[in-house]
């Protein structure tokens, strides 16, 4: 039966099946020829590397002419695209194809006729890329000062980075060092338990999540040390490259000096 015979009574059987529902069964004998014709179309676009059968592309979209207006949801529909998605698949796997585990299908109508030249079945393949996740939206985070004398009493994390020590502007022999976001410059007991690079705040975008960082150097005072209390119970926050995780409530105490984390 040619392919236009096989499409016109397909339509048909839809179109007069009650309420249009997908009567079509997968082992219907009319869906054979059209799901070998996709096959060889497939087959045709792949090539050999390294003596096997690869094909490369990770979309297959089948074009059906002369399908009414009326009857192109249901060949449109998901019937027609798992249908082949599961025939391809599994003919191209039988016989030793390699693809892309994200192969896909869609299938496409066009209610004119064909012309000259033209298939009533065309497939068209393409390699696309899927989206990549949506990052975590980020969430407004602050800090407020608790305990100590800073140069505000709350600061907004807006920033990838926020620096907290003991002076707006930290020096070294050979020039300017860093700026703190979050200085405790005043004069009193508290403050002088605050490292002039004591801590950092970094949002990493991937995971949404905001991670405190100890900066102190090897040679600071043992009481200037970091450490978030969070529900009654204290973590010491160490020198390494992966710092910790906050979380809403945490109280960071840098020395003596006390900033809550919130969100």
């Amino acid at each position: 039966m040619a392919i236009s015979d096989l499409i016109e009574k397909i339509g048909r059987t839809i179109f007069e099946a009650p309420f249009g529902a997908m009567q079509i069964s997968k082992d219907a004998p009319e869906l054979a020829e059209i799901r070998l014709a996709v096959l060889d179309e497939v087959k045709a676009r792949s090539h050999r590397v390294s003596g096997k059968d690869v094909f490369p592309y990770n979309l297959v979209r089948i074009h059906i002419r002369g399908v009414p207006k009326e009857q192109a949801a249901a060949f449109e529909g998901e019937f027609f695209a798992r249908f082949f998605e599961e025939e391809v698949k599994g003919g191209l796997g039988r016989a030793n194809f390699r693809f892309p585990d994200d192969l896909s299908f869609e299938v496409r109508t066009i209610p004119a006729l064909p012309g000259p030249g033209e298939q009533w079945l065309s497939v068209e393949t393409a390699s696309q890329t899927k989206p990549a996740p949506a990052a975590p939206a980020r969430r407004a985070a602050r800090l407020s000062v608790l305990k100590g004398a800073a140069n505000q009493a709350e600061v907004v994390l807006n920033k990838p980075r926020t620096n907290i020590g003991r002076t707006v502007d930290v020096y070294r022999t050979n020039g300017p060092s860093r700026r703190n976001d979050l200085a405790f410059t005043g004069e009193t007991e508290i403050n002088r338990t605050v490292s002039r690079e004591h801590a950092h705040i970094a949002f990493h975008k991937k995971t949404g999540e905001y991670r405190l960082f100890n900066d102190r150097s090897s040679k600071s005072d043992g009481n200037c040390g970091l450490w978030i209390i969070r529900e009654g119970l204290s973590q010491e926050v160490h020198r390494d490259a992966r710092g910790v995780r906050l979380e809403p409530g945490d109280e960071i105490h840098l020395g003596r000096a006390v900033v809550r984390f919130r969100l």
